[in-house]
């Protein structure tokens, strides 16, 4: 009997030893399993934190973007309003709109304009000529056009044969503008790839060294310094020595010149829209970058704007038929100014004698109609062909690249809506930031300003390009632009 109950005693224990091991197991698989769970349950805390941040980061930037739609949209209001009040008498608009504002709506709604944080807001939109083609009684002045052509080219051709007693085809005057071409490609290729690669890499070297910097101002003057003198000597002084130094005929230094501009002001455009980042980064201590990828820059390049943005409202796909159909109509009005000059311009200026009042009034005259119509083919060949024909393989959507200028009855809205690309350019970079610096109190100093910058490049590529200076366009902006636009202020007082 005591072997069986020392038998059954061991037994026991051996069990309660076995119980007590499965329980301190069973405790450490709870232990470890309640570590996996808090493990788990941090991490998908942290998860739910970083999603809630980028949501509340997304939140903050369409809250941005939804207030700079709607200062561009008040923008566009205000100014489609001075326009079409311009027009109107002074006492009309005080007793229209002086009773509905009082003067701290005046001082908000002046404050919404020249807002420092404004843009161009850009659309879907088509070219308005291409709207207009599509009826056919304004068609039909596009085949007038196509009609005068033919005429041209057949009496060109009959006059030749009659002196030369034979066709001449070799359209000298052609190969003589666009004379010494493979130095001009050259060039522009120079040119093109200084503008994408040294503002890209002075902004990108500034904008990393800057939020982490001690001499922040000392920094930014030091890259300002190296952009100004990239544009000063790089964009601005070698490609026109170049023009100069080879002696080009007037076409390829109009390429090269108009070129040299362009890249100027895109290269400016590119700079001011994002200098705005960096400082925002630096001040909000974000780690994202700020400045773009060089892909969006690149495009800019090639875009059909002068104003940088990161996105533009783009078509889905490229109608290469209206690509070919506007690079042919680039095509027909090049041909067209050759027979406009062959035909009607170089014979005045043939006969014409030095020191001959007489001859050289005959001849100022004579020449007024083909100079208006090359006009014509010049607004119609780069504003509406060459720049369509751009957007459509960049699948550009915003093609306004000019108004109804036709209908402008005041210098003032002629020069807003001749060309819209340049207009919003000034208009942004010069009259707006002028307004910013001098603290909204100079209006008249920032249009002046305006009109002498244009009037002056302006005449720089006339003078550079045809050899000589002639300031009739320089004399046009500063005394009838300047003066009709200085005179909107006054009519429109009551309003803004």
């Amino acid at each position: 009997m005591e072997d069986e109950d020392e038998i059954e005693g061991r037994a026991t224990k051996r069990g309660f030893h076995k119980l007590t091991r499965s329980k301190e197991s069973d405790s450490t698989v709870n232990q470890r399993d309640l570590h996996n769970t808090n493990g788990k349950g941090n991490v998908e805390l942290d998860h739910i934190l970083q999603k809630r941040l980028l949501l509340r980061r997304k939140v903050q930037k369409l809250k941005v973007e939804m207030l700079q739609q709607f200062d561009c949209q008040m923008d566009e209001f205000v100014d489609s309003v001075v326009e079409e009040s311009s027009s109107l008498g002074g006492s009309s608009l005080n007793s229209h709109f002086s009773p509905l504002l009082s003067d701290k709506e005046r001082a908000k709604l002046r404050h919404t304009r020249v807002s420092q944080n404004q843009c161009k807001q850009f659309v879907i939109r088509r070219s308005l000529l291409d709207e207009l083609f599509e009826v056919d009684h304004i068609r039909t002045i596009y085949h007038m056009f196509i009609a005068l052509l033919i005429l041209f080219i057949l009496s060109t051709l009959v006059v030749d044969f009659i002196d030369e007693g034979r066709l001449v085809l070799d359209f000298d005057l052609l190969v003589y503008a666009f004379g010494q071409f493979p130095l001009v490609v050259v060039t522009w290729i120079c040119m093109f790839m200084s503008a994408l690669v040294v503002p890209y890499v002075l902004l990108h070297s500034w904008a990393v060294a800057y939020p982490t910097s001690r001499h922040r101002s000392l920094l930014t003057l030091l890259a300002g310094g190296l952009l100004l003198l990239y544009q000063g000597l790089g964009l601005g002084f070698l490609p026109t020595y170049i023009v100069l130094r080879n002696g080009l005929p007037p076409a390829s230094r109009f390429i090269l010149i108009l070129e040299q501009v362009r890249l100027m002001m895109k290269v400016h455009s590119f700079i001011r829209e994002n200098i705005q980042r960096v400082w925002s980064s630096g001040r909000d201590g974000s780690d994202s970058s700020a400045v773009p990828q060089v892909t969006p820059y690149l495009y800019f390049l090639f875009a059909p704007t002068l104003i940088y943005r990161d996105n533009y409202p783009r078509n889905p796909y490229v109608r290469w038929s209206y690509v070919a159909t506007k690079l042919l109509q680039v095509l027909g009005c090049l041909f067209y100014a050759y027979y406009v000059f062959v035909r009607l311009c170089i014979p005045q200026f043939r006969s014409l004698q030095l020191f001959d009042l007489r001859a050289m009034v005959l001849c100022v005259f004579n020449s007024i109609l083909p100079g208006v119509l090359v006009l014509f083919l010049g607004f119609f060949a780069f504003l509406h062909c060459w720049l369509n024909a751009f957007a459509e393989m960049l699948r550009f959507g915003d093609r306004m690249f000019y108004k109804d200028w036709w209908n402008s009855t005041s210098f003032a809205n002629y020069y807003r809506t001749w060309n819209v690309v340049v207009h919003d350019w000034l208009y942004y970079y010069v009259y707006r930031d002028f307004l910013w610096m001098s603290q909204k109190r100079f209006r008249a100093a920032a249009m002046f300003i305006v009109f002498t910058v244009s009037a002056v490049v302006h005449e720089y590529v006339l003078a550079i390009c045809f050899g000589f200076f002639y300031p009739v366009l320089f004399c046009l902006f500063m005394c009838f632009g300047s003066k009709s636009q200085l005179s909107l202020p006054k009519v429109t007082s009551s309003l803004i």
